[in-house]
């Protein structure tokens, strides 16, 4: 238009400024090249000092800022993950302290003998016991659940048998009509497919006539035994407070001491239920079902779309969907069943995979569903998505392995990264303080459950990555392996009983990559380095190296 002058273009100046740093790395890191690859052409031959020198250069344009970049993601992560730890723990301290049992928050009466009524004063209660191949440990299951004091017209119990060996399904419905003699209403169910897995079989469990008139279901695993009064301490809190759609109770493993992993499991699984769920259940009413030694409410099972197979944590699945359509849930610590932990590295390792890699991919399917709900707080919402999901289920397995097992070593070599003393030592002593107050009597095994948590989390992050990307082993299950360790002292082998599966002998690379890698990192920081980080990298490595050979060392003792 007249009397308008035409628009200035931008200068080579104006564009520049604003290029990112990222951006700015990369031109730069261009520029290195190509004048590494002029002195190339003009150079006929390498001595060990141009060698020497041209490396510093790579290390301070290249290396560097991308470590650099690396640290501050951790030391942010770590930053998020220890201040949601300091809060878990202050609310399960402010509940242990102050007495805030799920009893003073929740109305809580026992079941008392009615005369008029009698057994009908009690409501009908479902009992399933989901398995596959579990023979060692079906009677273990099958005959504590009998066991459960409550009228037995009002108790049904289901085994949901998915085995795929005859003799092994076979030698539990003989267990089955065993106490189906003795009185007991058993039901024992079986499917001619796996499809849904453990999620498809409580599914096809619940279809049954007969249990249309149950009010309540209770699920164990096949290694779980509670005890005679599991339902009276907790069927109550569901009577009373129908806002309530579960009661979750904690575990008690009886073969903690039979070895230095089991010992260490049991740590991470305390503090989890005296910690994590105590302080879900405490500030929001909110926690992941764990799969077993819980009681629902069969109606708010219903309303949450019944159990789904779409991913490997099918028990958190529920949980969550139950949270959006506004249930709340019961931790009661103070009940305990006991349990059986994974025993053989494998088992462990699988189990580990399996509830790495579940909730990530959960996290992707639902994150959309939580966002849009109208049900819930936004209070509830963000502690949903951040708390349980983000810092929780993903950023704690990342940043440690990345952290402790990739930047910190590497920073070896490149001494332009210093790395803060508050995140190498007093975030990571304070996590590990933090996580003994579980169980105070394993407090002299932190050395040894800092180091093979630091392994498993390069497991763990592997998994969560796929969760999260929805690719490869997402929605493979594959069922822990149980050995009955609770019987082994007192009960003879059963004629033909064949033992657990044999270890096969392999090596995992990843891991035994790790460990080199770590031990020439330790092995500079030795002979070069200033930080002293050798003595932290060196056991680490030689963990490392444990692990990656330790089904072989297993197989062969």
């Amino acid at each position: 238009m007249e009397g308008m002058a035409p628009p200035r273009m931008p200068s080579a100046a104006d564009v520049n400024a604003y290029h990112s740093p990222l951006s700015a790395w990369i031109s730069q890191g261009f520029g290195f090249l190509a004048s590494l690859y002029s002195s190339l052409e003009t150079s006929p031959s390498f001595s060990w000092h141009q060698i020497w020198v041209i490396w510093v250069q790579i290390r301070a344009n290249a290396v560097a800022p991308v470590l650099k970049l690396a640290e501050v993601l951790c030391l942010i992560m770590s930053v998020m993950l220890i201040t949601e730890k300091l809060s878990m723990g202050t609310a399960s301290l402010f509940a242990k302290v102050f007495r805030w049992r799920p009893e003073r928050r929740y109305k809580w009466v026992p079941m008392g003998q009615d005369l008029e009524m009698g057994s009908l004063a009690y409501p009908m209660v479902l009992v399933q016991i989901p398995m596959f191949n579990e023979r060692q440990v079906y009677k273990l299951s099958i005959g504590a659940v009998c066991g459960l004091s409550w009228p037995s017209d009002r108790i049904i119990v289901q085994v949901l048998d998915d085995s795929t060996d005859p003799e092994i399904k076979e030698l539990v419905e003989q267990e089955c009509k065993k106490w189906e003699s003795k009185g007991i209403n058993i039901k024992y169910e079986i499917r001619d497919n796996r499809h849904g897995y453990k999620a498809g079989a409580l599914k096809e469990g619940l279809k049954r006539d007969y249990v249309h008139n149950c009010d309540y279901v209770a699920i164990f695993d096949a290694d779980f035994q509670p005890e005679a009064d599991f339902l009276l301490r907790s069927i109550p809190f569901l009577i009373h407070n129908s806002q309530v759609a579960l009661v979750q109770v904690r575990w008690k493993f009886v073969n903690a001491n039979e070895c230095m992993m089991t010992r260490i499991q049991e740590m991470s699984m305390d503090y989890h239920f005296k910690v994590e769920q105590e302080s879900g259940s405490t500030m929001y009413g909110f926690f992941g079902f764990n799969g077993t030694a819980g009681v629902w409410r069969i109606s708010a099972l219903e309303e949450a779309g019944g159990w789904k197979d779409r991913t490997t944590v099918e028990d958190m699945d529920l949980a969550v969907r139950a949270t959006l359509c506004g249930w709340k849930f019961i931790f009661a610590g103070d009940i305990k069943v006991k349990s059986e932990l994974p025993s053989t590295f494998k088992a462990y390792r699988n189990q580990q995979y399996r509830w790495a890699c579940g909730p990530s991919n959960l996290f992707r399917k639902t994150a959309e569903e939580i966002r849009r709900t109208k049900k819930i707080s936004l209070w509830r919402k963000i502690h949903l998505m951040y708390s349980f999901f983000v810092v929780r289920r993903i950023i704690s397995h990342i940043v440690t392995f990345t952290f402790y097992c990739v930047v910190i070593p590497a920073s070896v070599f490149v001494p332009e990264v210093n790395i803060s003393s508050w995140g190498v030592v007093y975030i990571p002593t304070t996590i590990t303080l933090l996580n003994s107050v579980g169980t105070p009597s394993s407090f002299h095994l932190l050395p040894f459950w800092i180091f093979f948590e630091n392994v498993m989390s390069m497991h763990r992050t592997r998994a969560v990555l796929t969760g999260l990307l929805d690719m490869g082993k997402v929605n493979e299950w594959v069922v822990t392996e149980k050995l009955g360790n609770a019987v082994k002292a007192s009960n003879d082998k059963e004629p033909g009983k064949k033992s657990g599966s044999p270890s096969s002998k392999r090596i995992l690379l990843p891991e035994l990559g790790m460990a080199v890698c770590l031990f020439l990192c330790a092995c500079y920081d030795f002979a070069c380095g200033k930080n002293n980080y050798f003595f932290y990298i060196y056991p680490q490595s030689i963990t490392f190296f444990i692990q990656a050979t330790f089904d072989t060392f297993s197989s062969e003792s």
